[in-house]
């Protein structure tokens, strides 16, 4: 673990424990309870992720800004803008005070500790997590507004973009439940509704269904956009 000690403790003094995470036996010497309720932080991160949605949406929706983007599009670059908030902010704060989050009262650091209820290696600061977000925020979070520039300027490599980035954020997904899974499922109360399904579960299979759909929207469209290529080069060939 990266700047905190994860001990074991004896039976006799699990009783001791004050903290909410799982496994029980996590030693956190510097832990501060969060003064901030989970309905007041889940609030704070649907908001503004819905505020990015909503600006996006109808910054998408001006067509001499975009052309014609049809719905389905629209909501496309939508995802890459709340991806935007969610990789470079929240997950930038948490590459950046990774080692100061337990006994931080910052909105951002109270936002973690919830969410390490769901998965307790974020408290810890296990050295894959860091990695992982670090990553995440520092490439994949301006990445994903670039993406959103592209599309909104019509760019021709936007797909390209989009391939990529999708591509980025299915593999890092994949890992992360991969290595809880061979940890088996240690890090959250298994089966609780809203730390393990919600939480754990369901918030980040986002980052696996629609990477999925965008990885196969991108395919479809460089892959027709080879075609017309191979077509209009074709009778040349036949001219020469």
């Amino acid at each position: 673990m990266s700047g905190y000690t994860l001990l074991m403790m004896d039976s006799a003094s699990t009783a001791g424990v004050l903290h909410p995470y799982w496994p029980r036996e996590l030693l956190i010497p510097s832990y501060v309870a969060n003064d901030r309720s989970m309905s007041e932080i889940l609030v704070f991160l649907f908001s503004v992720s819905g505020v990015f949605l909503l600006v996006t949406w109808l910054i998408t929706g001006m067509r001499e800004a975009t052309g014609r983007l049809g719905a389905w599009r629209r909501l496309a670059v939508c995802w890459f803008a709340v991806c935007g908030f969610i990789h470079g902010v929240v997950e930038g704060w948490f590459s950046l005070y990774y080692d100061i989050i337990p006994g931080d009262q910052s909105l951002l650091s109270q936002l973690w500790k919830e969410y390490s209820k769901g998965d307790s290696r974020y408290i810890v600061a296990d050295n894959f997590i860091v990695c992982m977000e670090t990553v995440t925020a520092w490439i994949w979070g301006p990445f994903s507004f670039w993406v959103v520039f592209a599309f909104l300027t019509n760019k021709p490599y936007r797909f390209v973009l989009q391939l990529i980035m999708s591509l980025g954020q299915l593999y890092g997904a994949v890992l992360y439940f991969y290595t809880e899974h061979r940890d088996g499922y240690a890090h959250s109360e298994l089966g609780h509704p809203v730390y393990f399904w919600f939480y754990f579960v369901f918030m980040n299979m986002l980052w696996i269904v629609i990477p999925l759909a965008l990885i196969v929207d991108a395919w479809r469209q460089l892959s027709a956009a080879q075609t017309h290529t191979d077509a209009t080069k074709a009778p040349k060939s036949k001219s020469n």
